[in-house]
């Protein structure tokens, strides 16, 4: 009975204790509402002058531990970039050509759906192309399709917005071609999580296209934020930057990442630094091993013959 008093008064001593082990790390004052560093998360202040003091003494160790946190989360293996095609059930492929964006309902089938049959609902093939999943038919016109895609952008779908961006910096669909729009929509449609957007911003400040200058910074930036949502395009981008500066350890790994996400290119560059000896053989059997695990997980007979139709719907 007295043992187990004192068992509990402990517990009440150890709780307290508890409560006061926030220590700021400029005065060492004790507390419980004490503002943690909301870089590297890893110590805290009593308030903003003793953080301001501090800053000196702290700078070296927080910029270390921000770019560890920044490299587990760009490493880190992401989910593939599109979901699943909502007609064959099967993964995305990663080129675009291999996916086709329907704007009459808001969805991206592959295009392995987008040119297989379509029947009606007594069985007979429907032969006016129209949509898969909503049986809309073709638009007549780039201005038709315009103002399909518009409703979409209206109800806030990113992918709508990151394809109307494309159009105008293309000058698709009867458009004036306008960088600048294109631009705006890229960075709205990527604010919502559209991947593609992420890149195309990417691309225009790498080669100073689109109305920007060349900005390698900012491209990396957007690259990685691409790479990061699964685009393996800014991947393998990212991986040649990082091999261009000798970071050979870090292009490789970027590299592999690309090719469990479907960038052939990634793997040939592998094959060639393996042949060259500067990656390992082990690198290279496992980019082979995740190569194959995508194409067997995008393979379908429809997509085989739309690869073999036209360049524009190759896939792998």
């Amino acid at each position: 009975m007295l043992h187990n008093m004192s068992t509990t008064d402990d517990n009440n001593n150890n709780n307290i204790d508890n409560e006061v082990l926030d220590i700021c790390a400029n005065c060492g004052k004790e507390g419980t509402n004490l503002n943690i560093c909301n870089r590297c998360k890893m110590v805290k202040y009593c308030n903003a002058a003793c953080k301001k003091k501090h800053r000196s003494k702290h700078k070296k160790k927080c910029d270390r531990r921000v770019a560890e946190l920044h490299d587990e989360a760009l490493f880190k293996q992401p989910p593939p970039q599109e979901e699943d095609c909502p007609i064959c059930f099967l993964r995305m492929p990663t080129l675009l050509s291999g996916t086709v964006y329907q704007p009459c309902c808001g969805k991206t089938i592959c295009c392995g759906c987008s040119r297989a049959p379509v029947y009606d609902n007594e069985g007979n093939i429907v032969t006016d192309k129209s949509c898969p999943l909503c049986r809309m038919p073709p638009t007549p016109s780039g201005e038709e399709t315009i103002k399909l895609m518009n409703r979409r952008v209206e109800v806030g779908d990113a992918e709508a917005i990151g394809q109307l961006g494309f159009y105008y910096a293309l000058g698709h669909h009867d458009l004036t071609q306008d960088y600048g729009k294109a631009m705006q929509l890229w960075h709205r449609a990527a604010e919502l999580g559209f991947s593609q957007a992420y890149f195309n911003i990417g691309a225009s400040y790498d080669g100073g296209r689109r109305g920007v200058e060349v900005d390698k910074k900012k491209a990396i930036r957007y690259y990685e934020l691409a790479a990061m949502t699964g685009n393996a395009y800014a991947r393998y981008n990212l991986g040649n930057f990082e091999a261009r500066a000798g970071n050979l350890g870090r292009a490789i790994k970027h590299y592999m990442i690309a090719v469990r996400g479907g960038d052939k290119d990634s793997l040939a560059i592998i094959q060639k630094l393996y042949s060259n000896g500067l990656a390992t053989k082990e690198d290279y059997l496992k980019a082979l091993r995740s190569h194959q695990e995508y194409l067997g997980e995008i393979k379908s007979v429809h997509r085989d013959r739309s690869a073999a139709f036209s360049d524009v719907y190759k896939y792998y």
